[in-house]
């Protein structure tokens, strides 16, 4: 039976990748990449493809091999946006079965380096499961977890992720207005590209951002809104243009 490991390595930094991560990436024949090639003619190092390259040079004795697997296209602005995440995530399915049905032998180990945590806002699992599920080939599955972004972001900032005996709320950037009462004391959001919290928090908020988390491209802003608002949209723009991709997370605090 072939064995797929679904590891999380964290945000970024491969000094955050756990022991554990480490060992199951020795046991790895073949890893499966599904990610948008690098845009704008931009070199592969500066790709999330070349960071995880980066990360198993640094930690893999044996020999291995990287399977890339273009990224299916999504509708960003759908009239159903759950319909077509599910229909994304199918043709995501199709694609990385046919590569380990192709890619790897019937008793061959696969991995697939998932940033941060599996658990976390991440597509992985559910299109492991819809594979598994199938049963087009025989597959067993191990989930390694990773070391989350706000965990990355709150050490960056020196800051704690609630005060005394508040809730934590995590959420999207397109849920963020449907916040929950009560629950606003510390919102940690993830997947903002339109950068929100300009429309639904109030200027005197405190926000922690930060973009490529323990990477030496790291950035970090902190104060209010109203005071630093504007600059990290300007900020996270200039950085998108400028990598042709960008990972952030903010820590919200009413």
């Amino acid at each position: 039976m072939r064995k797929l490991l679904v590891i999380g390595v964290g945000p970024g930094d491969p000094r955050q990748v756990t022991i554990e991560a480490i060992d199951a990436m020795n046991s790895v024949d073949a890893f499966f990449v599904l990610d948008k090639a690098p845009e704008r003619g931009l070199a592969v190092k500066h790709s999330l493809v070349g960071l995880r390259q980066e990360i198993c040079e640094r930690y893999i004795d044996g020999d291995y091999r990287f399977v890339e697997v273009p990224d299916p296209p999504r509708d960003r602005n759908p009239d159903d946006y759950r319909a077509e995440v599910r229909r994304w995530h199918d043709a995501r399915a199709d694609l990385i079965e046919a590569a380990l049905a192709t890619e790897l032998a019937d008793d061959g180990v696969g991995g697939i380096l998932v940033w941060g945590d599996p658990a976390l806002y991440d597509s992985t699992l559910r299109i492991v499961d819809t594979i598994i599920d199938r049963g087009r080939i025989d597959l067993e599955h191990t989930v390694i977890p990773g070391i989350t972004s706000f965990a990355s972001l709150t050490a960056a900032h020196k800051i704690l992720l609630n005060r005394i005996g508040e809730p934590i709320h995590i959420t999207t950037g397109r849920r963020l207005g449907e916040t929950p009462e009560g629950a606003a004391a510390n919102q940690v959001v993830m997947l903002d590209a339109d950068c929100t919290f300009l429309q639904t928090a109030a200027p005197t908020d405190q926000i922690w951002w930060g973009a490529y988390l323990g990477t030496p491209d790291q950035i970090l802003i902190e104060g209010t809104v109203g005071e630093v608002g504007e600059t990290i949209r300007e900020t996270r723009a200039a950085a998108r243009e400028r990598y042709g991709w960008i990972m952030d997370i903010y820590l919200l605090r009413r």
